[in-house]
């Protein structure tokens, strides 16, 4: 129970400091609202402001005196104007004395607002108006005096030359104005800004600001602005500018493309050159120190009427202006003629054609080689066999023996019923003799037996012929030789029945063909 009424004055107690705290806090906002003044004025130099004052609600105070009171920025406070109902107006020394005054006539103490003339820079400070009450005491209100100066801005550009060190590159000033000036930097270049204020003349505030930077030829032309901000603006303030670097020219020969052959005519070089300031004079030499007398030089341009050995040299250009000498060169390879466009084409269809006769030509070559191949594939047949028969016919004379030569009779000169002699160029042999398939007959009707094989030798010799035979079988061993033939097929060749006749013994009188084996065989052979 104790514990309960301790803790309830606790809380009672709280609430009455709160109370007291809340009360002090209304009565003195009510006190600090009722002496009305404008917070802030500003002015100009050499016009008239005026500074208000009032007192809101005079009930239950008796008002009894008001004072304007100066406190400079950097003083102490002065009064300049004093009113009581009872006295005149009255206006103590101060640096506004003969241009304040009250504005109400006749002065009253509900509105004692004040007008200064000919405002000065230096008027600019804290104006306080104070009232002398009964029974709360002292009230006041404050009003703050801006004095405004528009200032004098201005930029400009600082001629650097190209080096290594950081130097200025551009200034800008905002002059005699107030309050101070605002100044900014706008560049693409590579530095910083450097801002000063200093005091002016009727406490205005100059301020100054530089760029600074290492110049290099780069730099030269870039664009810098200047920007400055006052209250005195509607909008801020720009100055552009380029900046200016000197340096040496930086010098480029253009025009050469390494196609100078000989005979080649009027081909240009070009000398181009930058710097800062513009490079007065450009000379062209060589390296040799030998100008060639096919070229011509005006000024920045060098030209070749035409190109030969002479000009087969280094072409140097060299400019100079007030910070120094720059150069440039370029070494000149004289070719060989350039191959002409028409000779060029006219070579490309020589070789074209050559290729397409060659082409031709072996066209040819394989449609001849192939058709000799079908002229000899017709002599062929489908055998490959080495093995060759020879078959003598009859002819008009009975063989030796006696045996008869009828159409069916089975003598040598009966029809293919003969020997057939058998030539094996697979073997050493030679020629053979086989049978047909009828056998010669003896005269009691069985066959013959043949105990020898006659050679080609002997059938040959066993003919007599002649002289003029005998040439007309070496020409026809010339002509037709077995080994022209390049195939083992076999070959059929007929003598017509009308040709018997010039049948010389047992055969044909220009049948017989001589082999390099010394071999004769007949012309009218079968090959099987």
């Amino acid at each position: 129970m104790a514990n309960h009424d301790a803790g309830t004055r606790h809380g009672f107690s709280m609430l009455g400091l709160l109370c007291a705290v809340a009360s002090v806090l209304l009565q003195h906002g009510a006190l600090g609202q009722r002496v009305k003044v404008e917070p802030e004025v500003s002015s100009y130099l050499g016009e008239t402001v005026d500074l208000r004052c009032s007192f809101s609600d005079a009930t239950g105070t008796q008002l009894t005196m008001v004072t304007w009171i100066y406190e400079p920025k950097d003083g102490e406070r002065i009064n300049i104007a004093v009113f009581h109902p009872r006295f005149d107006p009255n206006y103590p020394d101060s640096p506004m004395k003969g241009r304040v005054s009250f504005t109400t006539v006749p002065v009253n103490l509900i509105s004692p607002s004040i007008q200064i003339r000919d405002v000065r820079l230096t008027d600019e400070g804290k104006y306080i108006c104070e009232y002398a009450t009964y029974p709360r005491g002292n009230e006041q209100g404050i009003t703050y005096l801006v004095m405004l100066a528009k200032p004098h801005n201005s930029a400009s550009i600082v001629t650097e030359d190209a080096g290594t060190k950081t130097v200025v590159v551009a200034t800008c000033e905002s002059v005699d104005g107030r309050p101070p000036a605002q100044i900014s930097w706008v560049t693409t270049a590579n530095g910083n800004a450097t801002t000063v204020s200093k005091p002016g003349v009727d406490n205005t505030v100059t301020v100054s600001s530089e760029y600074r930077m290492v110049p290099t030829a780069k730099d030269n032309g870039k664009d810098i602005s200047c920007i400055v901000d006052h209250r005195t603006q509607t909008k801020s303030e720009s100055f552009p500018m380029k900046l200016a670097v000197q340096y040496a020219p930086q010098v480029t020969i253009v025009g050469y493309d390494n196609n100078w052959y000989v005979g080649r005519t009027n081909v240009l070089l070009t000398c181009q050159a930058t710097g800062n300031p513009v490079p007065l004079s450009v000379l062209w030499k060589t390296m040799s120190g030998v100008m060639p007398d096919t070229v011509q030089i005006n000024g920045k341009e060098l030209k070749v009427l035409k190109v030969d050995e002479a000009v087969n040299t280094t072409f140097v250009c060299e400019v100079k202006n007030r910070i120094g000498t720059g150069r440039d060169q370029v070494t000149a390879i004289v070719r060989e003629p350039a191959v002409n466009s028409s000779n060029a084409g006219v070579v490309a269809g020589a070789v074209i054609g050559s290729l397409l006769a060659l082409l031709l030509v072996g066209a040819l070559i394989g449609v001849l080689v192939t058709r000799s191949r079908r002229q000899q594939q017709g002599y062929r047949a489908n055998g490959g066999s080495d093995r060759k028969t020879r078959i003598f016919g009859g002819g008009k004379k009975a063989s030796k023996n006696g045996t008869g030569g009828g159409a069916g009779g089975g003598g040598v000169g009966g029809g293919n019923n003969g020997p057939i002699y058998v030539y094996d160029s697979s073997s050493q042999q030679g020629l053979g003799e086989k049978n047909n398939h009828h056998q010669p007959l003896t005269m009691a009707g069985r066959p013959e037996i043949v105990a020898t094989t006659p050679t080609a030798q002997d059938i040959l010799l066993s003919n007599e012929l002649d002289d003029a035979e005998r040439r007309k079988f070496d020409e026809l061993e010339e002509e037709e030789r077995y080994d022209h033939f390049s195939g083992g097929a076999p070959i059929l060749q007929l003598r017509p029945p009308h040709d018997q006749g010039d049948i010389i013994g047992d055969y044909l009188d220009d049948d017989m063909e001589s082999q390099r084996d010394g071999s004769v065989i007949s012309r009218t052979a079968v090959y099987v």
